[in-house]
């Protein structure tokens, strides 16, 4: 605008007007996708103002939309504390679930004295991206941080910034609030992005949501500003002084201060209702420009989010209605096999490329060899790829048309030599799987070493599949043994390791040496004796010696073990290799006795645990490993003679049989409160 008298405005005025126009361009076009001005224009107004901060600098204001790239690169991502925490969701797949969740929120209202509640609900599309919480102060944008375990994220400001849908200030805010929404990438927005770092000779990207994480967490803003990303609005979090009545007010709330919320969101009146949205939804997900992988459903009115309350992670007012796996059909191009741990010739796809579940898909697990001959897959058969989250892809079974089509090719036959040392393979009459004999052979080695290295294991930091080759490989490692022998010298040898990366991996070795026996015990490799089993023989016998000296009556009396399973153990153990490992893992110090109470001992004495769902900060080896040093027990199922289920975030169907049992549900905090 210009003045009465038709003189120019003044610098600052000026300045002033151009941002709140940029502010309406930029709404019009990115929230609501009716722009009212061409590129062109907007392009120069953008570029007035830069001439105009560029000679007056004092002018230039954090929320100026010259700002959004305007951050130097930062040195690493700081972890922040969320001022409230971020709640995973309980999943239901089907309308039963739904139903149920219903009726168990109505069970819960009535405990305290609600009864028959009149519920509406919010419906809002699940998108594959990247939740996040905004903080805003004084209406001015303070900080952006990733959700990271719900209560402490990362530090992603900068590049938060740089997303056009992201308000830099909003009006009419309180003094202090915080923001929920989802960072994306739109379809669209990603195949252009790969188009043009194609030309470019650069690599593409996987999938929408990879592309926007690792943008989103980048250390220099300016190359998060070349990609597209995107926020829907969601919700609100902690506030000072903002009272809200329900959730589709929050969205109004949102919508009315230039926030991008999904137009598809509805507020319904009935469960029929939201069976009905949640399964167009479904079958409406391919003709969308983001990727979603179900659909919230929230209990719309705050009082009574607030009277339902918590368990665990998850809020009981809201759940997610996941939708079925993603599947696809391609060719089944040939079939390998590769050794396992005790020599079974596990088969594996290689596939025609195919596009599913968000990613491109080469190979895929065929599981077993009697798993094989049940689907009938043949070499040159399409067959069905099944891809759920992040589970390796599978080979469900040959697509409907091809089982009787004429000149199928034979059906596939495990090699009749190890296809990684060529040593005759035998099919023990015992034994449902071929397998290969030779124990030198150098893929039994390796899947040895990265058994003992895994997470259920010695858990070592940094010594995954690609390290347990190398130093086989280069370093002449054969067994765990050799692992406490190797030098941070030996390692910067090795491809793609520095000094840095030698030292951790040192260090990781090392601290390995503090894992309990049971660990110990599971990671050594012995057939039969899984995370479970080790435990069960660790409680039991105290010490790898009273173990090496049990006779095989001895082990069976071992819950969970029978007699053929306990012969088995028997014998491994008496084997010279392994007597030899185990003499070398006691001088390098590992564990070899279990601390804390015999069972029946201890302030958790008699009390049997259930864990589900990922805690905060405990993983479920930790917590077993401190309920077990307390003297209680740790089962796999949810029964009558369970006394308390550990339910931390998505903690599925075992949370569900829980409440309706009566088996008082813990989250990580009061176990913690419960360990003393």
């Amino acid at each position: 605008m210009r003045s009465a008298q038709g003189s120019s405005p003044g610098p600052a005025a000026r300045a002033e007007e151009l941002r709140a126009e940029l502010r309406l361009h930029n709404e019009r076009y990115y929230v609501h996708d009716d722009p009212v001005v061409s590129d062109d224009v907007y392009d120069a107004l953008l570029d007035e103002l830069r001439a105009i901060e560029a000679e007056h600098p004092e002018l230039v204001t954090p929320d100026s939309p010259t700002q959004r790239v305007g951050a130097e690169p930062v040195g690493a991502l700081e972890k922040v504390h969320h001022p409230e925490q971020m709640y995973s969701l309980a999943n239901a797949r089907s309308e039963e679930e739904l139903r149920a969740w219903v009726k168990r929120m109505r069970g819960h209202l009535a405990r305290e004295g609600i009864e028959d509640p009149a519920f509406a609900y919010v419906c809002e599309p699940k998108v594959d991206g990247l939740a996040m919480s905004i903080v805003y102060r004084d209406g001015v944008l303070e900080r952006g941080a990733t959700r990271g375990n719900g209560q402490v994220g990362e530090d992603v400001t900068h590049n938060l910034r740089t997303i056009p849908t992201v308000p830099l200030t909003i009006e009419d805010a309180p003094p202090f609030v915080e923001v929920r929404g989802e960072v994306y990438m739109s379809l669209g927005d990603f195949a252009a992005l790969n188009e043009r770092r194609a030309a470019a000779g650069e690599s593409t990207f996987m999938n929408p949501r990879n592309s926007a994480a690792g943008t989103i967490r980048q250390l220099d803003p300016r190359l998060a500003a070349e990609r597209p990303l995107r926020l829907w609005a969601y919700g609100i979090g902690a506030s000072d002084g903002l009272r809200l009545e329900s959730q589709w007010e929050a969205l109004e709330w949102l919508r009315e201060r230039g926030f991008p919320v999904n137009p598809d969101i509805v507020r319904l009146d009935a469960e029929d209702e939201v069976v009905a949205r949640c399964l167009e939804w479904q079958a409406r997900r391919g003709a969308l420009d983001f990727e979603i992988d179900g659909v919230v459903v929230k209990v719309d009115d705050a009082e009574l989010q607030r009277r339902l309350g918590v368990v665990g992670r998850d809020p009981r007012w809201a759940i997610a209605w996941k939708f079925p796996p993603t599947t696809t059909v391609t060719t089944l191009r040939a079939v390998h096999w590769n050794p396992g741990k005790f020599g079974d010739l596990h088969p594996y796809a290689e596939l025609e490329p195919v596009h599913v579940g968000g990613v491109t898909v080469r190979m895929a697990t065929l599981h077993n060899e009697e798993d094989l001959a049940r689907k009938d897959l043949r070499v040159g058969d399409e067959v069905i790829v099944l891809r759920a989250g992040d589970v390796i892809p599978q080979v469900l079974s040959p697509a409907p048309h091809v089982v009787e089509r004429a000149g199928r090719a034979a059906p596939p036959r495990p090699p009749e030599r190890c296809p990684v040392c060529e040593t005759p393979t035998v099919k023990p009459e015992d034994h449902v799987f071929t397998k290969c004999p030779n124990r030198d052979c150098p893929g039994r080695r390796w899947q040895l070493l990265k058994h003992f290295a895994s997470r259920g294991a010695m858990d070592i930091e940094g010594l995954g599949e690609k390290q347990a080759e190398l130093l086989m490989t280069r370093l002449g490692v054969r067994d765990a043994g050799d692992y406490y022998a190797v030098s941070a010298e030996q390692l910067v040898e090795l491809e793609g390791m520095g000094e840095v990366s030698a030292g951790r991996l040192v260090a990781a070795i090392a601290a390995s040496k503090e894992r309990p026996f049971a660990r110990v015990l599971f990671g050594l490799g012995i057939e039969g004796v899984g995370e479970v089993t080790g435990r069960s023989l660790a409680q039991r016998f105290r010490s790898i010696d009273a173990l090496l000296a049990a006779g095989p009556e001895e082990i069976a009396e071992t819950p969970g073990i029978g007699p053929i399973v306990a012969q088995l153990i028997h014998d491994q153990l008496a084997d010279e290799r392994m007597r030899d490992l185990i003499a070398r893992l006691r001088a390098a110090g590992l564990r070899l006795e279990e601390e804390g109470p015999p069972p029946g001992e201890g302030p958790l004495a008699g009390r049997a645990f259930v864990l589900t769902g990922t805690l905060p900060e405990l993983t479920r080896e930790q917590a077993t490993e401190r309920i077990l040093a307390a003297g209680g027990r740790v089962t796999t199922s949810v029964s009558k003679k369970t006394d308390y289920l550990v339910a931390g975030d998505s903690p599925g169907s075992k949370l569900e049989k829980a409440e309706r049992l009566g088996v008082p549900v813990l989250d990580e905090a009061a176990l913690l409160e419960l360990l003393g």
